[in-house]
């Protein structure tokens, strides 16, 4: 599948990550014809938690402090509970998400992952699904929160939990490829 060449995709996420939440967007990226990158706030490998554990490393491809949103196409933040708790408090990861809705690039989030998008100040009026824990912090950062599969709005993508990957995936997919939400270049 080629619906995503010439594309480029940042994971941003660091220790805690949920694992199913990064390794199988990321699959699914390159599989369309996607080159993705794994952007973190640290150099070197990020571990992920699978169920009650420690999970899978992943190799950082480069730290948030190095990229612009304009090095890439989209952006992906997977959930787990430490990684966005984490990444919300670092500034630069921060403003890298921000920079993505000021840009109007497709952007995926899941299961505890919006909360990055909470703290980059990018969600009133929009609708929204996460993981129900986050519900009301959603709500009070101005979203309009549904308990749906997978939900888009304006190139903003969210899913619940693990389970609705499958339909995560293919929408991140789609918004990707159509492309038409970004600004063009002058």
């Amino acid at each position: 599948m080629d619906k995503l060449n010439n594309k480029r995709v940042a994971i941003l996420a660091t220790d805690g990550f949920e694992e199913s939440e990064l390794f199988e967007p990321k699959k699914a990226l390159e599989e369309a014809g996607a080159e993705v990158h794994i952007i973190s706030v640290k150099k070197g490998e990020i571990k992920g938690w699978k169920g009650e554990n420690w999970g899978k490393c992943i190799a950082v491809d480069k730290i948030v402090d190095e990229v612009s949103h304009s090095d890439y196409n989209a952006l992906v933040l997977p959930g787990g509970v430490a990684n966005p708790d984490l990444l919300r408090t670092h500034k630069n990861a921060v403003e890298f998400t921000r920079s993505f809705f000021t840009n109007q690039k497709p952007v995926g989030a899941i299961c505890h992952g919006p909360q990055v998008l909470i703290e980059a100040d990018v969600l009133k009026n929009r609708k929204v699904t996460s993981y129900c824990s986050i519900k009301t912090d959603l709500i009070n950062a101005g979203a309009n929160w549904v308990d749906e599969e997978v939900v888009c709005d304006q190139a903003l993508v969210t899913s619940r939990t693990p389970d609705d990957l499958k339909a995560f995936n293919n929408k991140l997919v789609e918004e990707i490829a159509e492309g038409k939400h970004e600004l063009q270049s002058a």
